[in-house]
């Protein structure tokens, strides 16, 4: 009886995170009501209380499941090959094409940044794709790849570019703008090469 418990709550808590993305991607995070959420999944506001505490508490759930999930897309991506330079190519450019997914876009970087407060959304930023692009980074360093040169600055350029032109690619109605996007980051990554 007790499994059977602990299951129900894990697929309340399931149930509340799906819908609690669904709303902040479609709506924003302003617009959502936790009561609605609960209610959409035939459970009561006390119990979305109970596994996150808050509306904010909820978006922070959801806004961490969107970050991992786009860290593995990225890392699946940059996996398809062996040469750490294409790695990172093949890793920025999956980044970019993610700000075409609307949960990406509105949850992660439309909502977090003003709902979590700056230093909240870059300390979540920095547990996941940050640090994975000052891996990349330094591997590249340590094999001549790119110049010898500061890595933290580096990723931090890199990061805050990408961001903005996955912002910019998510509003853009251009059909060529990500192809467009792709060109402009090659010519940037290959003025690192050494």
């Amino acid at each position: 009886m007790a499994g059977t418990r602990i299951e129900q709550r894990e697929a309340t808590r399931r149930a509340l995170l799906a819908e609690g993305r669904r709303r902040f991607a479609a709506d924003g995070y302003h617009e959502v009501v936790l009561a609605d959420v609960a209610q959409a999944i035939g459970t009561t506001k006390g119990a979305a209380y109970h596994h996150f505490g808050s509306k904010l508490g909820l978006f922070r759930a959801v806004v961490a499941e969107v970050q991992e999930e786009l860290g593995g897309r990225v890392a699946g991506e940059a996996d398809r090959f062996d040469e750490p330079w294409e790695q990172l190519r093949a890793g920025c450019r999956a980044f970019l094409a993610a700000g075409a997914d609307p949960a990406v876009r509105r949850i992660l970087l439309v909502d977090a940044p003003t709902v979590l407060g700056w230093d909240e959304w870059r300390s979540m930023d920095e547990e996941g794709s940050a640090r994975h692009l000052a891996e990349a980074l330094h591997d590249l360093v340590d094999s001549g790849t790119i110049a010898a040169q500061p890595i933290e600055p580096l990723a931090r350029l890199l990061s805050g570019a990408m961001n903005e032109a996955a912002l910019w690619l998510a509003r853009s109605e251009d059909p060529d703008a990500l192809a467009a996007t792709e060109r402009a980051l090659d010519r940037l990554l290959d003025g690192l090469r050494a």
